[in-house]
């Protein structure tokens, strides 16, 4: 059976409901254990290995008790599952799927991305690279579809390089970064996230001007539905952190708070 769109509408309301009373019994569970209840973050990549980290290290300051749990997946199925009831805070892409009415959006800062290669790969003493130098060269690369994807294929196009053929696709950066020091693999990154691998003298930056740049991300909530006390002092951590990490920018209009407060990568 297919549920027509009214039905559609009831089913996201009733695992809605289900996750509701789930979390009730995990923190009902966390207190009797002695915790000061709970809090679950989705993030993509880039905030998950700064903002993240920084904003869970200061609530901890404040509240050690507080048990969190943290995702890593991509913005369509960390948005999923907070209006699913199982997260309560994701920092990710608005998608123009996901339903405005329901969701908050506090952007916070765009994404650019650069070639990355390990130390010793042949290219990296290049001065200056091209787009079609590097249309031959073995790719890690995120599923098709993917926004990432999309964008590097139509860059690729544009020029009428054609499509690398010679592609891993993940998107785990575990697996990623294993395989750019190992391999004479290269990769679309942000250069924040590998900036101690190149420090460490294991992973560079070839120079190549790519001028890739993603939507903003930001912090995603669900809208007039309650939020746990340890989800509250996770929101509060998160909005702190980003005040360090980021600087206030010109403002934009959010998703469903127009008085959402838009920030601006620090690069």
């Amino acid at each position: 059976m297919v549920p027509t769109w009214y039905g559609e509408i009831l089913v996201r309301h009733a695992r809605a409901v289900l996750a509701d009373m789930s979390r009730a019994q995990e923190e009902i569970t966390a207190l009797k254990s002695g915790l000061a209840g709970q809090a679950a973050i989705g993030a993509v990549v880039n905030p998950a290995t700064n903002l993240v980290p920084l904003a869970i290290g200061l609530l901890k300051q404040d509240h050690p008790q507080i048990l969190v749990r943290v995702e890593v997946d991509t913005s369509d199925v960390l948005i999923r599952k907070l209006l699913d009831g199982k997260l309560d805070i994701v920092v990710a892409r608005f998608l123009g799927s996901a339903p405005v009415d329901d969701l908050d959006f506090q952007a916070l800062a765009e994404e650019s991305h650069s070639v990355i290669a390990r130390a010793g790969h042949r290219l990296a003493g290049r001065r200056r690279l091209a787009l079609k130098d590097l249309v031959n060269e073995a790719w890690i690369l995120p599923p098709v579809g993917g926004a990432l994807r999309d964008r590097l294929n139509a860059m690729f196009a544009q020029e009428e390089l054609g499509f690398p053929r010679n592609v891993v696709e993940t998107t785990s950066l575990p697996v990623i970064t294993s395989l750019l020091q190992t391999t004479e693999m290269l990769a679309a990154l942000q250069e924040e996230i590998v900036r101690p691998y190149c420090k460490a003298g294991l992973l560079t930056v070839l120079p190549l001007n790519l001028d890739l740049r993603m939507d903003l991300f930001g912090i995603v909530t669900r809208r007039e539905r309650p939020m746990s006390p340890g989800g509250i002092a996770m929101l509060n951590a998160l909005r702190l952190a980003a005040t360090r990490l980021y600087r206030p920018s010109q403002r934009h209009g959010s998703v469903g708070d127009k008085r959402s407060l838009a920030l601006k990568s620090n690069r």
